[in-house]
């Protein structure tokens, strides 16, 4: 398993228009997602041990930054004929049984993970109210563990910075997580 950083936040990319089945059994677009101060799409999985570290964390931050106008929604792109884990089914399950607060959404194509830029799980992109990228961090200092409880919540006051002035901080540190499983 190779741990992957994304690349940089490319300040001012606008937001690939998507159109996905949710494992909600309804179809998912980025106007559906989008809050009225931003979205967060979170390009997760269910078997990746960097997901797995922080998903208590992600799940808190996204009911907080519900209450600040930013919509919140994860992509599973993964190939799941190599990674059953990942499969549909499996999403629906993971997805109730930690009562997930944003759609969880399935990439079969794996064309927006493409259009997105992602490269690893897990992966953040975070837009403004214009949906311009203005975030592509970590979360927190989280790798394949927890960080520490006290640990800045980096990529929940981001979002809520975005969310009270459009802009994204500066200073961002690269998310860390296993590579997308693309097909071949």
């Amino acid at each position: 398993m190779v741990a992957l950083n994304p690349p940089v936040c490319d300040f001012g990319q606008a937001a690939p228009d998507f159109d996905l089945p949710g494992v909600d059994g309804k179809r998912h677009t980025l106007a559906d997602c989008r809050g009225p101060n931003g979205l967060l799409v979170m390009f997760i999985c269910n078997h990746c041990p960097y997901v797995k570290a922080i998903i208590d964390r992600l799940i808190r931050d996204c009911r907080e930054l519900a209450e600040h106008g930013i919509g919140c929604v994860a992509i599973m792109s993964n190939d799941i004929a190599a990674y059953p884990d990942d499969a549909p089914d499996k999403m629906r399950l993971w997805s109730d049984q930690l009562d997930f607060p944003f759609p969880y959404l399935y990439d079969e194509s794996q064309a927006v993970a493409r259009a997105f830029g992602a490269v690893c799980t897990p992966d953040f992109f975070g837009y403004n109210a214009d949906l311009q990228l203005q975030y592509r961090g970590r979360l927190d200092a989280s790798g394949r563990n927890p960080a520490a409880a006290d640990a800045p919540r980096e990529l929940f006051s981001a979002m809520a910075e975005i969310a009270r002035s459009g802009r994204g901080p500066e200073a961002q540190a690269a998310s860390i997580g296993c590579s997308i499983k693309w097909r071949n």
